[in-house]
C-alpha cells in the first residue's frame, strides 16, 4: 500500500502544472546561455551517455562517508573534510544536471525541478553544517549533516524516478538492432524519396528515416531520436545531416553519428542499396549473405547494388 502511495505521489508530481511558468523561464534561461561547444561537454556527448549521473558520485559518496565518520568517535576532522569535498563536487553536478534538465519533456522537468530543490536544500544544509563544524559547534553541525543526507536521499529517489520510470537520459534508439530482423527490407521505390527530403518508413514496426541526396546517395537511420524519441522525419536536412525538431540534436546521415547534442548516443544506421528501382535497407553486419551480386554499403546510389553498378 505504501509503495502504491509513493507511485501515486510521483505520478501526481508529473501531472501538476503549477510550476510550469517557472520551468519555462528557467529552461529558456539555461538554453540561452552562450555555452557553445561546452554545452555538449556538459551533456556528456564525448562520453556517450549523460555526464550528470557520473558527476553526482563525488558529493554523495563524500557526504555518506562523512555520516559514517560522524558516528565514529574521534573522526570529526576527517568528516569535516569530506563535507567540504562534497560541497566542492556539488557545483559541477548541479551544472550538468541543469543543462540536461533544460532539454527534457515537461513531465520530466516537473519532477526534475523538485529533484533540484531537494539537492539545493542538501547543499544549503551541508554548507551550514560545515560552518558550525569549523566554529566549534560540532554537535549541531553533525545534526545538519544528517538532515542534509536525508535531503540527498529524497533527491536521489526523484532522480531514480526520472531515469528509470520516465527514461530521462537513456538511449531511446538502443533497441533498434535487436528488433529489426536480419536481411534486406524493401522500403519503397526511388521516386518515393524526393531529393533532400526526410521520409518516414516502417520496418518490423520500427520507424526508419530515409533520405536521398542530390548526388543519388540514399541513407537510412532509425527515425526516433536517441535523445527523447523525437521524430527525425519531421526535422530538417542540411549539409549531410538531419536535425531533430524537438531539441535540436544533429545526426550525420551517412553513419548516424551525433554531431551535436543534447543526444549523447548516435542513431542506428542501415546499409542501403537500390535494386530494380527500389530502395532496400538492412542492419549492418547482420550476417545474412546478399541475394544479389555485390556487398551492401551505406549510402548506395540509384542504379547500384551495394555501391556496384548494376
Amino acid at each position: 500500500m505504501g509503495q502504491n502511495r509513493m507511485l501515486w505521489l510521483l505520478d501526481a508530481l508529473e501531472r501538476d502544472p503549477g510550476r510550469d511558468k517557472l520551468i519555462d523561464a528557467l529552461g529558456a534561461g539555461v538554453r540561452a546561455l552562450p555555452l557553445g561547444r561546452v554545452r555538449d561537454v556538459l551533456h556528456g556527448k564525448w562520453l556517450g551517455h549523460p555526464l550528470h549521473p557520473m558527476s553526482i558520485h563525488l558529493p554523495i559518496g563524500s557526504w555518506m562517508s562523512a555520516a559514517v565518520l560522524d558516528l565514529t568517535p574521534g573522526r570529526s576532522r576527517q568528516a569535516d573534510l569530506l563535507v567540504a569535498v562534497g560541497l566542492a563536487g556539488a557545483a559541477p553536478a548541479a551544472v550538468t544536471g541543469l543543462t540536461d534538465w533544460a532539454e527534457l519533456h515537461r513531465e520530466q522537468q516537473r519532477v526534475g525541478l523538485v529533484h533540484a530543490v531537494a539537492n539545493t536544500t542538501a547543499v544549503g544544509l551541508y554548507g551550514a553544517s560545515l560552518v558550525l563544524r569549523l566554529t566549534g559547534r560540532g554537535t549541531a553541525g553533525r545534526a545538519l549533516g544528517f538532515l542534509g543526507l536525508t535531503a540527498v536521499g529524497v533527491g536521489g529517489l526523484l532522480g531514480g524516478h526520472m531515469a528509470y520510470r520516465q527514461a530521462a537520459g537513456v538511449n531511446h534508439a538502443e533497441e533498434v538492432p535487436h528488433v529489426v530482423s536480419d536481411g534486406w527490407h524493401r522500403v519503397g521505390g526511388v521516386d518515393e524519396f524526393p531529393v533532400g527530403e526526410p521520409v518516414r518508413r516502417v520496418v518490423d514496426d520500427v520507424p526508419v528515416l530515409v533520405v536521398r541526396e542530390a548526388g543519388g546517395e540514399v541513407h537510412a537511420l532509425a527515425e526516433r531520436c536517441s535523445h527523447l524519441a523525437g521524430p527525425l522525419s519531421e526535422g530538417t536536412v542540411a549539409d549531410g545531416c538531419v536535425r531533430c525538431p524537438w531539441h535540436g540534436s544533429v545526426f550525420r546521415l551517412s553513419d548516424g553519428w551525433n554531431v551535436e547534442g543534447p543526444a549523447t548516443a548516435p542513431q542506428p544506421a542501415f546499409d542501403t542499396r537500390v535494386t530494380d528501382g527500389h530502395v532496400e535497407i538492412r542492419l549492418p553486419g547482420d550476417g545474412v549473405p546478399d541475394t544479389v551480386d555485390g556487398p551492401a554499403t551505406a549510402g548506395a546510389t540509384p542504379g547500384t547494388d551495394g555501391g556496384r553498378t548494376s
